[in-house]
C-alpha cells in the first residue's frame, strides 16, 4: 500500500469515528483487499462492521439479495449488479454506508464490452447510492489495487459532503 493510500484510509477511520458512522464491504473482484487495507489501520474496528467477498453470482444472490434476474439482464459486472451488492449488504448490515467493488481483474475473463480492468463501484449511505464505472490498466494486482484505493475515495468524497 502506498503512502498516499495509507494516509487516506487512516483519514477515513479517523473521519468516521469522529461522527460515530460504519462501514461494511461487499468484495467481489477484490477479494477482501480493500477489507484487509482497512484492517491494516489502526482504530478501525470502531467504524468496520463487516467485510463479506461475494465472487460467486451464486452468493451476491444468497448473501446481499442481487436479483438472479439482475445479473441475468446486466451481468456481475455492471452497475447495476454493484448497486445492488452496495445496498443488500448495508440493508443486511445496518451500516451508515456500504461500499461495494465489482469487476474483471484479469488476466481471464474480459470481453470486447467489458475488457479485463472494468471495474462498477458503488456506495450506499445517507445520501443514497453512488456508483462510478472505471477501466483500470495493469496487472491482476494493480487493477485490484486500483479499484480499492477508488472506493476509499469515494467513500471520503460522500462521507465529507
Amino acid at each position: 500500500m502506498t503512502e498516499q493510500a495509507a494516509n487516506s484510509l487512516q483519514l477515513l477511520v479517523n473521519s468516521l469515528t469522529k461522527r460515530g458512522e460504519t462501514l461494511s464491504l461487499a468484495e467481489s473482484c477484490t477479494g477482501g483487499l480493500l477489507a484487509k487495507q482497512i484492517t491494516d489501520i489502526p482504530g478501525a474496528s470502531a467504524i468496520l462492521i463487516e467485510g463479506i467477498v461475494t465472487y460467486a453470482n451464486s452468493s451476491k444472490v444468497r448473501r446481499l439479495g442481487v436479483p438472479e434476474t439482475l445479473l441475468d439482464e446486466h451481468g456481475a459486472v455492471s452497475e447495476a449488479c454493484a448497486r445492488a451488492m452496495a445496498e443488500g449488504e448495508r440493508s443486511a448490515s445496518g451500516a451508515t454506508w456500504a461500499l461495494a467493488i465489482t469487476g474483471i481483474a484479469g488476466p481471464d475473463g474480459g470481453s470486447e464490452s467489458k475488457p479485463v480492468g472494468t471495474v462498477f463501484i458503488a456506495l450506499a449511505g445517507p445520501s443514497g447510492t453512488h456508483q462510478a464505472h472505471y477501466h483500470f490498466d495493469g496487472d491482476r494486482s494493480s487493477i485490484r489495487n486500483k479499484a480499492a484505493y477508488s472506493a476509499i475515495n469515494m467513500l471520503l468524497k460522500h462521507a465529507q459532503s
